[in-house]
Order: structure tokens, then sequence, then C-alpha cells
């Protein structure tokens, strides 16, 4: 019985979806069942089990097989890229394959002529597969194979050939399936690092650094590789003693990525660090952040203010941008005029005006930022207060009518105002016309496949995460969908300090983030990191290990 009847007798599409399928199949020669699935017309999990009842073969789910890695030599690497099929388990004299195309049989009888064994077929997901392979052979391993065989190690190797190497297909395609592989498994930074002995190819994702499944054998195309992307971002592929920076438009599965490229020398070779921007991406409204909603009530009210200074402290990495993007997205209306200053753009803004900082001709944040006020703006957003320059024009245009946002480098928020009195600005100053300080940080969400609810002993938790005895949060075991770690995506956790008279008094007599931070407590005007990451930790969003990692310091 053909796969249509089959379908038709188990009632899982119409007569009329053939039709249509077999009319685009003549149109096109794809296969029928590729067809139905891509209409939309069958599930793919539904088509995958009839066509393992057609062909009489088990369905099994590959990602759920550690297989040994014996059982994986069995078939050369090359055929396992070429017929897209994968050894999974040895019985004696049998070898159990999986597939995700049981009508191509010919590769199955070269298996058995190869391997001595006799085959066992059996079907699974296409995308389970190809994720399989990655896993086990390698992301890009095919290209990596097709570059061994057809490519001169010595001629690779040799840098005054890189630019032409750079421009093959094979290696256009290995950067790209790298790139790729990063926006597939929602990294946020590529790092590619190069050794003595290895090139080694690291993606960042929910903030923690994870090595890329990449053959070691991309180690003889470090220098082809690094080429390619200076091409990718119009950067000097000649020169290789000096930093440069760089940007790469990449378009893939209808979105378009914004990669922002960092080339810096080092002793094995050239480093790079590429940022990972979706360009089609909207910006996430201020609500869907993690705020509590009395924080979240306490800063829109602090971001409505018509003038003053507000600022977002955290670590490199933290989301302080994303709370500025979201901040001016909820105040900006056709009534206010609004200029950022930013270092670099990374999103756009509708109805704001975005400056882009070009320090090699003077248009610094500084500079930038005594221009624009002349073009009379409601709101001003400065990337970053860097240096006393920066500090003391943000402070001005407060003082004469602006609100300004921007950013600092701080552990908590009491710390902002110390780091302004160490650059230089004036305590009077300073105390006049910072109005609030919104201090943040990124922990990992507990992945919602697998999060489950569990009840830890509280004295196996730090001392300032003590929750009751016996209150039941959430942990995550780990599953296919959260790559086994139990988290997926993130989540803020975010201190709000409101300056108020007390706050003042304390920074006028240059007092310290401690005294600052407890003349804010004392007036409820502090919201800290710890405790919206308890709260977090209650709510079940995430784990105290993540809370502890980002928020608690000392024993």
């Amino acid at each position: 019985m053909g796969i249509g009847s089959l379908l038709l007798e188990r009632g899982l599409v119409s007569a009329a979806e053939i039709d249509q399928a077999v009319e685009e199949q003549q149109r096109t020669g794809e296969r029928l069942d590729r067809i139905l699935v891509r209409l939309g017309h069958v599930d793919g999990k539904a088509m995958l089990q009839t066509v393992g009842e057609q062909f009489g073969m088990p369905v099994v789910d590959v990602l759920k097989i550690e297989p040994d890695k014996d059982v994986l030599g069995l078939i050369p690497s090359r055929l396992v890229f070429n017929k897209q099929c994968v050894p999974i388990e040895r019985q004696e004299d049998t070898l159990r394959v999986a597939t995700s195309d049981p009508f191509e049989l010919t590769a199955f009888d070269e298996l058995r002529l190869l391997t001595g064994l006799a085959i066992e077929l059996v079907l699974t997901d296409e995308e389970e597969l190809r994720a399989f392979i990655r896993q086990h052979y390698g992301v890009a391993g095919d290209t990596l194979e097709a570059l061994d065989r057809d490519t001169d190690a010595a001629s690779v190797d040799a840098g005054d050939e890189d630019a032409e190497h750079a421009e093959l297909a094979s290696v256009i395609r290995l950067v790209n399936d790298i790139l790729i592989e990063a926006i597939h498994e929602r990294a946020t930074d590529v790092h590619i690092e190069p050794y003595e002995k290895r090139l080694e190819i690291r993606y960042r994702i929910d903030g923690i650094l994870s090595t890329a499944r990449v053959p070691r054998s991309v180690d003889r195309f470090r220098s082809a590789i690094i080429s390619r992307l200076k091409i990718m971002a119009n950067l000097n592929v000649a020169e290789r003693r000096r930093p440069q920076d760089g940007r790469i438009t990449l378009r893939h599965d209808g979105h378009e990525y914004d990669l922002r490229m960092s080339v810096i020398p080092m002793i094995h070779g050239e480093g790079v660090v590429l940022r990972i921007l979706d360009a089609t991406a909207g910006l996430r409204p201020l609500d869907e952040l993690g705020m509590q909603p009395d924080l979240l009530h306490r800063w829109e009210g602090c971001i409505r203010r018509p003038h003053g200074i507000l600022l977002v402290t955290g670590p490199t990495g933290s989301g302080k941008s994303t709370t500025l993007y979201a901040s001016l997205k909820t105040v900006v209306t056709g009534d206010i005029k609004a200029i950022t200053i930013e270092d670099p753009v990374e999103y756009h803004v509708e109805g704001v005006n975005q400056i882009q900082t070009h320090s090699d001709v003077g248009m610094t944040f500084a500079a930038g930022l005594r221009a624009v006020l002349r073009h009379d703006p409601d709101i001003v957003m400065v990337g970053e207060i860097r240096d006393r320059e920066t500090a003391e024009a943000a402070v001005q245009a407060s003082l004469t009518g602006h609100l300004v946002f921007s950013t600092l480098h701080t552990n908590d928020a009491a710390g902002a105002m110390p780091r302004l009195l160490d650059m230089g600005v004036e305590p009077f100053l300073v105390g006049s016309s910072v109005e609030a300080v919104l201090a943040q940080r990124l922990v990992r969400r507990i992945c919602a496949n697998c999060g489950e609810d569990w009840t830890p002993s509280p004295e196996t938790l730090p001392p300032q995460l003590r929750i009751r005895a016996e209150t039941t949060i959430r942990r995550g075991p780990g599953c296919r969908q959260c790559r086994q770690t139990g988290y997926r995506g993130r989540v803020g956790l975010y201190e709000l300090l409101e300056v108020n008279d007390a706050v003042q008094r304390n920074v006028l007599d240059r007092g310290t983030a401690n005294e600052i931070a407890k003349a804010a407590d004392q007036g409820g005007n502090l919201t800290t990191l710890l405790e919206a990451g308890r709260q977090a930790i209650l709510e079940g969003l995430t784990s105290p290990d993540e809370v502890a990692r980002v928020a608690v310091t000392g024993p």
C-alpha cells in the first residue's frame, strides 16, 4: 500500500489534499510525504510513523541513544554525511542503522559490503538525525571532509594565500555552517580562539560558554576561516598585527542577523569574537524583562520624570542595553523627542534619533552629548559614561531640563554614585542630578520542558538564599530542548535605588557604597538583587545556584 493510501486509510489527509500534493510533486519532483508535511496537511511525527509502517521499520528517537564510539566508527564519516545515516547499535553480526530516508535503499547495500555485517534499518526524524550527526560527528563535518579531500594541507596553512582560500566554496560553507549552528543554538556570542595545537570554537548560550561540536580537523583551516570572516566584515585581510572591528550582516531562515566582529592578534594567531544580534526581532517590552510588579511600577515612574539622570548598571552582558531600549520604547511618543548616542547602535527604535559614535573623528560620547543638546531633545540616551568629560556633560544636560539615560559598570546600584565621584564629578552635582539607579543581572531560566518541583534541604543553600523548610521550588534535570543543562532562556534580576534626601546627604559627604545603600534602604527606596533573586527562586523561574552565581558575594 502506498503512503497516500495509508494516510487516507488513517484519516490523516483528505483526497483533495493528496491530489494537491501529487500536482506539487509533478511540478517539483519532491517526495510526496515531504510535500504533505511542508503543506501542513500532516504532522511530521504522524508521517514518520506512517512511513515506518509502510516499510516495516521501527521508529526510534536517536537523540535518546548513546552509542559506543566503536559502533560510531564502523561507518566512515564520509558515508554518514553523504548518505545521512548513522550506526546506533551492534548486536553480534547485525548493525542497526538509523535513517530518515528509507527510499534510498542502495546506500545500505554499500554499508553491508563495507562493514561485512547484516544491516537492520530503523527510521528517525530528519531533524533529529541531523542533530545526532552534529553531536557525534561535529558541526560542518561534511564540509571539513570535502576540504580535507580537495585541499592541500600545506597550501591552506600558507598565510600569503589566506584570501584565496577564503573564497573557496568549501570554506564559505564551513564558516556559514559555524555561524548558523550558533544561531540554532541561540548563542549570543561566538568565540574563535587559536591555541598552539588546536582552534577552539565556543558559543555563549544563556550567558555560559560551551565548546562547539566542531571536528578537530578544523584547526588546519584556521587562517582561511579568519580570512573569510574578515572578508565578510570588510576588514583588511593582510593586517594581522593590529586589532580590527567590523560588522557582518547574515540572513537565515527569514531573519537578518547583525554580527559585531572583533579581531585581536594573539601569540598563536588571531582571535575572533562575534556578537550576534537578531536585527529583525522586535524589542521586548519593559513588562517582559522579569521585573517584579512593584519595582516595575517604580521604574516606570522614574522614566517618566521630566529631568535628571537614570543609570542602569551591571557587568558586560547583563542586559543593560535591552532595559534602556525597552524604557525608551515605553516613554517615547509623538510629543517627545529622544536622541541616543551609542557605540554601536544595536537596535533601531521607531521614533528615536540614533547616533553612532566615531572616536577617530572626535565624535565621542561627550562630544555627541554636547552637540545633540542643540537639537532640543526631551530625552537623551548615552551608551555609557566612561570618563569625567562624559559624566559632566550628562550632569549638565540633566540640570538644564533633560532626562538622561545611561549605563555604568558597577557591581550594585549604590556603587554608581561613588563611581561618578571617582571620575571627578562634584558631589553636589551628583546628588542633585542622579534620580535613580537600576542594577541588574541575568540568570538562566529553568527549562519549561523538563522543569520539576523540588524540595531542597535549607542548609544546602547559601546562607543569603535560605528558605523555609519544606518549601517547594523548581529545578531542571535536563532534556534535549535545553541541551541537558536544565535551563533555557534567561530572566532579569533587578535592584532599584531611588535617590532620597538621606542618599543625597551621603553623596555630599562622599559616603561609601554601603553607607549609601543603608541610607536608601532605611527610606524604603532600595530593592536588592538578592531579594529579587530569592523571589525568582520561589516563583520557580530560576534556581538557587543561578542566583548565587550572579548575585551572592562573599561566604
